[in-house]
């Protein structure tokens, strides 16, 4: 990199982290305020004893946070994660896989509304042609999934088809061993999508990689007319990714891969170029939501780049404030890009997926 682009990039970064700072710092005051704050946020720094909006002002100001304890999104009433700005308005519940136990519950508003509208600035009119058709093949029911993709859809013009995926239920067939059920749900899946591919014009899909993988085993993807794959879901290390490309969309159908779920919103990927060869890197949407690889054992501590460590999330929005939370993934550190002048994620896969056998099904 000659020393121009490298200042161009430095400058950059430097631009997007006094922002994140800036934002930080907003958030703070709104969730800690008693006229706009949030009551679980508000009794929590009662007990902390110390004000965040005196001592939170950067982002390395948030070590002062312990992890972000999950359990209070199944065991906390609904109520105490509404901020007192939003009290009154009905709110949209949505959960997380609860695979097992109670599911994590998330309330809110507009966040996957602006969210998949930042998201949509991403996508080419080219591949995801505006006033087209969609289809998402996936998790609906009390996933924010069913809400966003629709919404991304309507946001550039679309209309959007459905057919549905519970992931409960194929991870639960796989940990009992019930293989054949597995398969068999989905191929009653992927059944329904090649029906509707059949008798309906669809421009732009958006589905799992498994899914993606069983539907081209069906019907070929660039023949059914889809210009786009928006796929997002179970691991893509990168010779799947390069199968998914080169095999399963034949080199003629768009690939966006994503890596997003309903605590964090949607993080978009580093254009794929052949020095990458196939390896994945995704970018949170800052300043909404920031993303570090951090030493598992220490985890206030983030690992040097190109190193493997866990992925810790801090989400920031008016809705949801969720300081340094440990997704159950690990990571490699890499460094920003031309598109994103903050850290990325590199190879997304599950948390001590090397050391354990991960069920993740086909979502």
């Amino acid at each position: 990199m000659s020393s121009n682009a490298l200042s161009s990039t430095e400058s950059a970064a430097s631009a997007a982290r006094t922002a994140l700072d800036a934002h930080l710092r907003e958030i703070v005051r709104w969730h800690f305020s008693p006229e706009t704050g949030t009551p679980i946020w508000l009794d929590w720094a009662k007990k902390a004893g110390w004000s965040p909006i005196e001592k939170i002002k950067t982002i390395d100001d948030l070590v002062r946070f312990p992890n972000f304890a999950d359990e209070s999104l199944r065991n906390e009433p609904l109520e105490r994660w509404i901020p007192a700005a939003y009290k009154g308005r009905p709110f949209t519940i949505f959960e997380t896989g609860g695979t097992t136990g109670m599911p994590k519950q998330r309330i809110g508003w507009d966040d996957y509304k602006t969210d998949y509208e930042q998201f949509s600035e991403t996508l080419s009119d080219v591949e995801f042609p505006r006033n087209g058709y969609w289809l998402m093949m996936g998790p609906t029911g009390p996933r924010r999934l069913r809400l966003a993709i629709e919404h991304l859809a309507n946001h550039r013009g679309c209309s959007c088809f459905f057919v549905d995926l519970d992931p409960r239920w194929v991870k639960k067939l796989i940990s009992s061993k019930q293989f054949d059920q597995a398969k068999a749900y989905m191929e009653h899946v992927v059944d329904q999508a090649v029906t509707i591919l059949t008798h309906r014009r669809v421009d732009a899909l958006f589905t799992t990689p498994k899914l993606l993988e069983a539907l081209a085993e069906k019907t070929s993807i660039p023949e059914s007319g889809i210009k786009g794959v928006f796929c997002g879901g179970t691991t893509m290390e990168p010779q799947y990714t390069r199968f998914l490309v080169e095999e399963v969309l034949e080199r003629r159908t768009k690939f966006v891969p994503t890596y997003g779920n309903t605590l964090m919103g949607l993080a978009c990927h580093k254009p794929l170029t052949p020095e990458d060869r196939y390896s994945i890197t995704y970018y949170a949407p800052q300043p909404r939501a920031m993303l570090r690889v951090v030493d598992p054992d220490q985890p206030e501590r983030v690992v040097e780049y190109d190193q493997w460590g866990r992925v810790e999330l801090t989400t920031l929005t008016r809705e949801f404030f969720m300081p340094r939370f440990l997704e159950r993934d690990e990571a490699i550190r890499r460094r920003p890009c031309e598109q994103y002048a903050w850290d990325g994620v590199g190879e997304v896969r599950p948390y001590g997926a090397t050391k354990a056998v991960i069920v993740e099904g086909v979502y």
